[in-house]
């Protein structure tokens, strides 16, 4: 069975190795290369892709910031050319959008787990609405978001 896999920002970010958000990389490198042999497809969603940004900027000196900053644009084009081990997913249409933001303010004032006092961000709105497409489109197929974070990770789908 093949699996798909939506990478999140926590996974990403371990990935890339950006200083002070990859504590986790040692375990991702050998989950990476797990999901690698059993033939799973990964998928980065746009959201991954703009939260990683925002954290390189936000990270270290104006140096480290821009040396990570390349390493972030290589993986990235890597991807838009076929040459990453990822594809993009594509961008949500403005349909989508307007459909999943009159969700946000429910979503944001309820507690996302039990455990934590915070919402869902519009950001892992957008993943969950991924895997939700990627169930759709992919349905004989394991769905999952591959994520650190563990209100995310519990989105697993066998059919």
């Amino acid at each position: 069975m093949n699996s798909i896999c939506l990478i999140d920002t926590s996974v990403f970010l371990n990935f890339l190795n950006v200083p002070q958000c990859n504590q986790d990389r040692a375990s991702v490198l050998q989950d990476f290369q797990t999901y690698v042999e059993s033939g799973c497809t990964f998928l980065l969603p746009m959201a991954t892709i703009l939260e990683t940004g925002n954290h390189i900027a936000q990270n270290g000196d104006g140096t480290m910031r821009r040396k990570t900053a390349q390493h972030f644009v290589e993986a990235v084009k890597a991807a838009f050319n076929g040459q990453a081990p990822w594809r993009l997913t594509t961008f949500p249409k403005t349909e989508e959008i307007l459909l999943w933001i009159d969700q946000f303010p429910d979503r944001a004032g309820q507690n996302k787990a039990p455990d934590k006092l915070e919402g869902t961000s519009f950001g892992d709105m957008s993943i969950i609405e991924e895997f939700n497409k990627s169930r759709e489109r992919f349905r004989m197929s394991e769905v999952f978001i591959w994520s650190l974070d563990s209100d995310l990770k519990n989105y697993h789908h066998i059919p």
